[in-house]
């Protein structure tokens, strides 16, 4: 059983998760839509993580797991590109290689499908050569 000061740093860890994954989301200009099905959170939690609003805030794991993977595509991203048109631009852009056949990563995740942004997260994290 968690402690109240665990649970109050597990909500405040998660808050910061969101808003951060929700800003990295707006710069790959993912539409308010697309953002809350590759979250898979409600409109009103959404809106909320863009105004930096979360001081109250239950997510559950899968929540908690797509925040992951999301902020891992970012920072494989980051590793690849240090130019910021590519670095934000890279889940827009039709991408032909076999997962995608020419779709792009963002078309892909928007799904909501969790697979949808594991195996993004995957291939992305390839490029930077991660060993699976």
């Amino acid at each position: 059983m968690q402690t109240a000061n665990e649970l109050a740093h597990n909500k405040a860890a998660a808050a910061v998760g969101l808003t951060t994954a929700v800003r990295i989301l707006d710069k790959w200009q993912a539409s308010g839509e697309q953002g809350e099905a590759i979250l898979r959170v409600s409109h009103s939690t959404y809106a909320r993580a863009r105004r930096g609003d979360l001081a109250e805030i239950k997510l559950d794991s899968d929540q908690l797991t797509r925040i992951s993977y999301l902020l891992n595509i970012h920072a494989a991203l980051r590793m690849l590109f240090e130019n910021p048109e590519n670095l934000y631009g890279f889940v827009s852009m039709a991408n032909h290689n076999p997962y995608f056949n020419g779709r792009a990563p963002l078309d892909v995740i928007s799904s909501g499908d969790f697979a949808a942004l594991y195996e993004t997260f995957k291939r992305v994290d390839s490029l930077r050569g991660a060993q699976w």
